[in-house]
């Protein structure tokens, strides 16, 4: 039986000791808040928003091992490894340390140079069928070359043990006439939203989301889908309109992935985290934009 992911799924961040060792207490501390919510339904580890490829792979395993103690929802591993076979041991890991399910990365060579046709499919079947890990379905930016193509992606939503797919195309042309088809040609595959900027729109199409946005607003992102279950759109865009400051706080910035230290910034203003301590390559953010994600908080009613 597959996990039921209909509801909220954070992709939580990895804090880190002041010294830079990988912190399993604040792990442990951030997992249970975040599962004490009525509504969350997993958790994602090892993913951008982890800082997932980061980790040496002892550290990968202690981090799903450690969580999987802490918390009672399932524990579900970003698998991110180049190739095929190392994205199977991979997988290997991630079940002997307790996780469920895989979110399923592509190989990061096609970003740049793009797949032959029928390698994602490869991917998943061998994740799967050697690791026994069922898979989500990953679908990139349109802006890369790592993203799919609609017949790829429902090649892969048939495939055994593909039970969810999450979507951040952030190509709203590509979600309005692709999405309805995944849902036609597999009624029973969850379809979740990541596009952390583009929550709204995607709202009233989904079964839940995952994003790393589930750090720091759980309680609004899941009024949120439940408005967009009930195609509520006011009640939606109301909340829409409340987050809007801490959205833009954390990812309207330069580059995407200092989301994941804005949203360290925001755990610890938060008091949720005691510091923001980030991993090169990632880079601490100014004073000003420290100041700038605790007002938006506070304007958000959040702290």
């Amino acid at each position: 039986m597959s996990l039921d992911l209909r509801g909220l799924n954070p992709a939580p961040v990895t804090p880190f000791t002041q010294d830079g060792e990988v912190d399993h207490q604040a792990m442990a501390k951030l997992g249970q808040w975040l599962a004490g919510h009525d509504g969350v339904k997993s958790l994602v580890v090892l993913g951008h928003a982890g800082e997932g490829t980061f980790l040496t792979q002892d550290e990968q395993v202690a981090t799903i091992a450690h969580l999987v103690e802490a918390v009672d929802v399932p524990v579900i591993a970003g698998i991110t490894g180049e190739g095929t076979h190392v994205a199977v041991e991979e997988a290997k890991r991630a079940v002997a340390a307790g996780a469920e399910a895989a979110l399923v990365y592509p190989s990061h060579g096609w970003l740049r140079f793009g797949y032959q046709q029928g390698a994602p499919q490869e991917r998943y079947r061998a994740i799967y069928e050697e690791a026994g890990l069922p898979c989500i379905l990953f679908q990139y930016p349109d802006v890369t070359k790592a993203n799919y193509d609609l017949d790829t992606q429902l090649e892969i939503a048939a495939q055994p043990g593909v039970f969810a797919t999450k979507n951040g195309v952030r190509n709203m042309r590509r979600w309005d006439t692709e999405i309805p088809v995944l849902r036609r040609e597999n009624p029973d595959l969850q379809i979740l939203s990541c596009h952390d900027e583009y929550l709204l729109h995607t709202m009233f199409d989904v079964d839940g989301l995952l994003v790393g946005y589930g750090n720091i607003a759980p309680e609004p992102l899941l009024e949120l889908i439940a408005a967009g279950k009930a195609q509520d759109y006011a009640a939606a865009r109301a909340v829409h309109d409340r987050l809007l400051p801490v959205t833009k706080a954390v990812y309207h910035r330069g580059s995407h992935m200092e989301g994941t230290v804005a949203l360290k910034l925001a755990l610890k203003a938060l008091g949720v985290l005691e510091n923001a301590t980030v991993r090169s390559p990632l880079i601490d953010l100014s004073t000003e934009a420290e100041e700038e994600i605790v007002q938006a908080l506070r304007s958000a009613n959040l702290v």
